[in-house]
């Protein structure tokens, strides 16, 4: 089971989460039909929602967009508070030569642009903050706008390790975030720990668990597991959700539709699931419409 942990140091100098995300983000190449880079780019992006999504409530929504000029196009994802995360990549067969150190080349296929974070609190407006991407690799992009953004100096590690059949083998991600009272000790400790970190998706291969990770990190420190939860993709898409869109879109478009195709294809972006609405559905969707407008 996929699954995310949260942690404290007792002293209250630093806050650390970690999550495996092995079977997340296999679902999400097998719906996209993701290619190896398009599915270390999108899992990571998937998992670094779940890490800073992990602190969110209730109906709480967090949407990260990647908007490179490399060509992944645009990777969008969104998770909730109940670790359910979604996410799709815009060019998911792409193809590029490996790095010279033999990783896929996620930095490359993303190229330069901007990370978006938008946190949906349920206030008036939804918070949105901006950074340009540093590597495209998105985990120092996102420790670079949870820096400059946010104002918390953190450290973020994503691994999604794709196997010759292309489904993933391993994946999972940690963020450690450090409190305005962390002692020079405390971060010397830290800062050797990761230096010796070794590849984050490797460990997740070798069966290690989001405890062994954070034991991995914390080691020579005393930290509190606060809890640990499920995560998971999953979207909230319905026929519902769709048929209120064409809706939405008007009586012009819908008739078009009608009447040039005799009915309507619809996929949703997030999670591939196809919807078919033929001559009859269109035909009870004009009626609604009809009705809305008298």
């Amino acid at each position: 089971m996929d699954y995310l942990v949260r942690a404290v140091a007792t002293d209250g100098s630093f806050r650390i989460f970690a999550t495996r995300t092995t079977k997340t983000v296999e679902e999400a190449r097998q719906r996209h039909n993701c290619w190896p880079v398009a599915a270390a780019a999108l899992g990571r992006t998937m998992t670094g929602a779940l890490l800073l999504g992990a602190n969110l409530k209730g109906e709480d929504i967090l949407t990260i967009r990647v908007l490179g000029d490399g060509p992944l196009g645009a990777i969008i994802v969104s998770a909730n508070a109940n670790g359910e995360v979604k996410g799709y990549v815009q060019e998911p067969q792409v193809d590029l030569p490996s790095t010279p150190e033999g990783k896929l080349p996620v930095g490359a296929a993303v190229g330069k642009g901007h990370l978006h974070i938008t946190r949906d609190l349920g206030l008036k407006e939804p918070f949105t903050g901006s950074v340009e991407l540093v590597s495209g690799e998105i985990a120092e992009d996102m420790a670079h706008y949870l820096t400059i953004s946010e104002q918390t100096p953190s450290a973020v590690a994503l691994g999604v390790l794709v196997d010759t059949d292309n489904s993933v083998s391993a994946a999972g991600g940690l963020l450690l975030q450090l409190f305005p009272n962390a002692d020079e000790e405390v971060l010397q400790n830290l800062e050797k720990n990761l230096a010796e970190f070794p590849h984050l998706s490797s460990l997740i291969k070798e069966g290690k668990t989001p405890e062994d990770i954070i034991n991995l990190v914390t080691k020579g420190l005393d930290i509190k597991i606060l809890e640990s939860s499920p995560v998971c993709f999953r979207c909230n898409c319905s026929r519902e959700r769709l048929e209120d869109l064409l809706i939405g879109i008007g009586q012009e478009e819908v008739s078009a539709m009608l009447e040039e195709q005799g009915g309507a294809e619809i996929n949703c972006h997030f999670c591939a699931q196809q919807y078919r609405f033929d001559a009859g559905d269109l035909q009870r969707i004009l009626e609604r419409i009809k009705e809305q407008t008298k």
